[in-house]
């Protein structure tokens, strides 16, 4: 990529429990008619308040669509040629990663505008320029990148405050890996000014969530969102997307993941990881690996120490894997991509010792 010829597109956000007022003002610059497409309890929590804030301010809606339940290929061609979506100006994208991302391939594939509206503050999926894509059996596929990401953000502090608070509780892991992967992975290079800075703002991504995730849990447990929820939602969903985005401006993931997420698409091959578990539950459980395996053991406590402190996992039995399922993925983890690009190669011995380690730290 030559240094004097590339763009770069950040993310466009309203937050506070007000922001589906602003709908008209940001979105009627692109057209007059929108479809809502998203999960089906994200839909029941928003949708009601995003119709009526979209027909007061002159916006039609085309209909309402359930995204298909995974980010998967099959899915977006299936929403293609709906009536609902070919008849509209652009898609609102309501609910969690999976339906955002299901959204945005969406749109990029029909050249619409996205509008997205978390429900839950779980992954950056609402602000970043990557759809991360499944299988249609849920085992993991591949990230999708395209240039920009969605045109904006409605990020309703009440709606996320008022979702169950595991969504939340593990995107905190997911958030926290940002900085650990994109530092290591990013270690004693000279890197280019997108590739720095993405790095450099990863650090917001784990000081509001080792500082206020305890509290914002609490908020989010009550169902009201103070000054600790909005702080953990903003490294959750924008401050992630940002470092995200310039960490995969050349479209690879050496910067963007590391051995965190590598434990965690290499585990997705026993389902009960998918169905009983969370991505940034299991990517923060990674991430002690990772952590481990760099013999970082200062920055390991403190992220022990948190996991513990809000029921993260911390050992194999909490993410109900055996030693021996364990052995049989270890080549899957050394063979993932998102380790591909790391400054020192990642041996069977080396990760055996590390979750060895793990397991003598729970003891």
């Amino acid at each position: 990529m030559r240094l004097d010829n590339y763009s770069v597109y950040m993310p466009s956000y309203s937050i506070g429990e007000g922001v589906y007022d602003r709908i008209g003002e940001v979105c009627l610059a692109f057209g007059k008619r929108a479809v809502i497409i998203g999960g089906k309890r994200a839909r029941e929590a928003a949708a009601d308040e995003i119709r009526h804030s979209a027909l007061e301010a002159g916006i039609e809606l085309t209909g309402e669509l359930w995204y298909g339940g995974e980010a998967s290929y099959e899915n977006v061609e299936a929403l293609e040629t709906k009536p609902e979506v070919l008849a509209a100006d652009y898609i609102f994208a309501v609910g969690g990663g999976k339906a955002l991302d299901t959204c945005k391939c969406l749109g990029i594939r029909l050249n619409k505008p996205v509008f997205t509206f978390p429900t839950i503050a779980s992954t950056c999926a609402a602000c970043t320029s990557v759809s991360i894509m499944y299988n249609a059996d849920g085992t993991f596929k591949g990230p999708f990148f395209f240039k920009k990401p969605p045109e904006h953000a409605f990020i309703n502090t009440r709606i996320i405050a008022q979702a169950p608070y595991k969504y939340m509780w593990a995107g905190m892991g997911d958030t926290y890996a940002k900085y650990f992967e994109a530092t290591v992975s990013s270690r004693g290079e000279e890197l280019p000014h997108y590739f720095e800075l993405g790095a450099r703002i990863s650090s917001m991504c784990v000081e509001p969530v080792l500082r206020y995730g305890k509290a914002a849990l609490d908020q989010n447990k009550a169902g009201k969102a103070g000054y600790e929820l909005e702080q953990c939602v903003l490294a959750i969903v924008v401050t992630t997307a940002m470092a995200s985005i310039l960490l995969t401006l050349e479209h690879t993931v050496h910067y963007n993941s590391g051995l965190a997420h590598a434990v965690f698409y290499s585990l997705t091959a026993y389902p009960h990881i998918e169905e009983r578990h969370l991505h940034g539950e299991v990517v923060g459980f990674g991430v002690l690996i990772l952590l481990l395996c760099d013999k970082n053991h200062e920055a390991f406590k403190r992220i022990y120490d948190f996991n513990r402190s809000v029921d993260l996992p911390v050992s194999l039995k909490d993410i109900e894997i055996t030693e021996d399922q364990l052995k049989e993925v270890l080549p899957a983890i050394l063979n993932a991509s998102d380790i591909a690009h790391y400054p020192y190669i990642i041996t069977e011995e080396m990760l055996t010792a590390a979750f060895k380690e793990l397991e003598t730290y729970n003891k």
